[in-house]
């Protein structure tokens, strides 16, 4: 992803538009993300120093923030490998690629703004190189594409 600009969190208009959409249906949200070589911890946080890969940690934000997850009744619907791009930029590779359930956009919110994952989002802004996060509406599978 060279010279590609960096996704780490939302902007200010687009968590509004998330937060004008409905709060009360059930949503997935697709996670595309991308690991820094080395995680980028702000220089006073405790493991600034320690040399973590950007994997380690997405592994701590994944651990300290997986019972904030349930606890909001959300749960990982879906997880795969990347592989390769067949359509899109070929420099986009994933490093973890995840679609996220949650009863509904009240419970993203909730979790997002709960204290125990605000402490855990420090290891995901210093794991993430970009991401990709986009909310989607469920809808019934099938054997057809459209």
């Amino acid at each position: 992803m060279s010279g590609a600009e960096a996704f780490i969190d939302p902007d200010r208009a687009q968590f509004e538009a998330f937060k004008d959409l409905p709060r009360d249906t059930p949503i997935e949200m697709l996670n595309l993300v991308r690991f820094n070589d080395l995680a980028d911890y702000p220089g006073d946080h405790t493991l600034a120093r320690d040399g973590l890969t950007g994997a380690q940690a997405y592994a701590r934000y994944g651990k300290q923030s997986g019972p904030v997850l349930a606890r909001v009744g959300g749960s990982i619907l879906w997880r795969g490998g990347f592989d390769t791009v067949l359509i899109g930029p070929a420099d986009e590779a994933w490093d973890a690629m995840f679609i996220a359930r949650y009863p509904d956009a009240g419970a993203f919110l909730a979790m997002v703004t709960d204290p125990e994952y605000q402490r855990a989002v420090v290891h995901r802004q210093a794991a993430v190189k970009t991401s990709r996060l986009i909310r989607c509406a469920p809808a019934q599978g099938g054997t057809a594409f459209g």
